[in-house]
């Protein structure tokens, strides 16, 4: 009893850190993103060198990835709370925002691209230029997917961008299911040994061979939390040098 009271006390004082975290690290992201979005678009203390626009792009791309990343952050816990946004959305506009999302820290003039795009079959183009493809199948075809949008994008976000550091030349992302949404994304990378596999859904684990890839060893933990949080699940496949495929299954809010 005294080990889980003193459990029950740890955790809450994490929670209280995280929150005074996302907190006082709102505020000063906010303020360098719209600073360099003034420096960036109305030129007031002259005008800009290449070089200085490039150092200025690189900060907004940079001060935007931290964003995100609390914004995930507010959501997992959100979820953790059983706290769901009730939309109804078509899933083919959900991916092309988590690939946008996913491609902008790695590649921003592709995701520039994508933003640009004029209809799917462009955007398509775009995609399979850079090795990245996706389907969808069954019901989510053209019915809308009932839950909340916002988690879904940031599962499949994670999902793509962890893809995207891993692989040789290709991510493909497809979708299926005709109740529950089922959703794979696979890439051709060097794959993870089966024993090795359960590690990586824990947070900070990086793998040894991995190391060289920059990570925090948070993203998949926490698309676990999410897709689990949301009454669904995740698993993988893969083995030594033939790739990784995750697979998810998420039922619709009711």
């Amino acid at each position: 009893m005294i080990k889980e009271t003193h459990h029950l006390e740890d955790l809450t004082e994490k929670e209280r850190l995280i929150d005074l975290l996302i907190h006082d690290l709102t505020g000063p992201l906010s303020i360098v993103a719209t600073s360099t979005s003034n420096l960036l678009q109305k030129e007031r203390y002259g005008v800009l060198s290449d070089r200085q626009r490039h150092a200025i792009e690189r900060i907004g791309r940079n001060t935007h990835k931290a964003q995100t990343l609390l914004k995930e952050m507010v959501e997992i816990f959100k979820s953790g709370e059983g706290l769901f946004q009730k939309d109804l959305f078509l899933i083919e506009e959900a991916l092309k925002e988590s690939f946008i999302g996913a491609l902008e820290a790695t590649s921003p003039q592709v995701a520039e691209n994508l933003c640009q795009a004029e209809g799917a079959k462009e955007f398509n183009r775009i995609l399979k230029r850079h090795g990245i493809f996706f389907e969808i199948a069954g019901k989510y075809c053209q019915s809308p997917f009932c839950h909340d949008q916002k988690k879904i994008e940031q599962i499949f976000r994670n999902l793509i961008s962890n893809g995207l550091k891993y692989r040789k030349n290709r991510v493909s992302v497809s979708i299926s299911g005709n109740k529950d949404l089922i959703g794979i994304v696979e890439n051709d990378g060097m794959g993870i040994p089966l024993e090795e596999q359960n590690e990586i859904f824990n947070r900070f684990v990086r793998l040894e061979r991995h190391a060289h890839i920059p990570g925090l060893g948070l993203g998949l933990p926490g698309v676990k939390a999410l897709v689990e949080a949301m009454g669904g699940e995740i698993t993988l496949k893969s083995k030594p040098g033939t790739g990784v495929s995750f697979m998810i299954r998420i039922p619709p809010l009711r």
